[in-house]
């Protein structure tokens, strides 16, 4: 009896635990190709914010950098620092040169997730340092709030972008 009313009493945890993961994605299909693209729409952080897309190819990490003088090219890095470890993830710009402050981190989307990947969805970002060509390094810091909203959304759309393989 004793157990039953400890799990009566937590139900409403269980139940708060399973509405954080029910997260939007937004789902277009391009009129031309005709390719299904999944997005989470632009999430701010503390001084960047980030888009998450998937197509049936490629999940693609877009950071959109604040301030003056962000450039960007395929020699430019980003260290990712974990909470509580001392793991931390170099990933390199996957996307074109540019001033506009934009670092892209691409994956293949296939059904076993690439352990970079795994890492981005499943463990908290204390902060990111983005290096620019000028050698300018760019340091995100995510609240608590911002580093369970990134995980949470992230998790989604890697988990939506296998739907896509089909």
């Amino acid at each position: 009896m004793r157990y039953a009313f400890v799990f009566i009493l937590l139900m409403p945890f269980f139940s708060f635990a399973q509405d954080s993961l029910n997260c939007k994605l937004n789902r277009e299909t391009d009129p031309f190709t005709k390719e299904v693209k999944v997005s989470t729409g632009f999430i701010q952080l503390g001084g960047a914010s980030v888009t998450i897309d998937a197509t049936k190819t490629e999940i693609d990490f877009l950071f959109s950098i604040e301030g003056a003088d962000r450039c960007y090219d395929n020699n430019s890095t980003a260290v990712v620092f974990f909470e509580g470890t001392k793991v931390k993830l170099n990933v390199k710009n996957g996307g074109s040169m540019n001033c506009e402050g934009l670092f892209h981190f691409i994956f293949k989307n296939t059904n076993t997730s690439p352990s970079l990947l795994t890492k981005l969805t499943t463990m908290k970002i204390n902060h990111i340092v983005f290096t620019g060509n000028n050698k300018k390094e760019a340091n995100i810091e995510l609240t608590s709030a911002d580093q369970q909203t990134f995980m949470t959304l992230a998790y989604c759309l890697v988990a939506g972008a296998k739907t896509l393989l089909k």
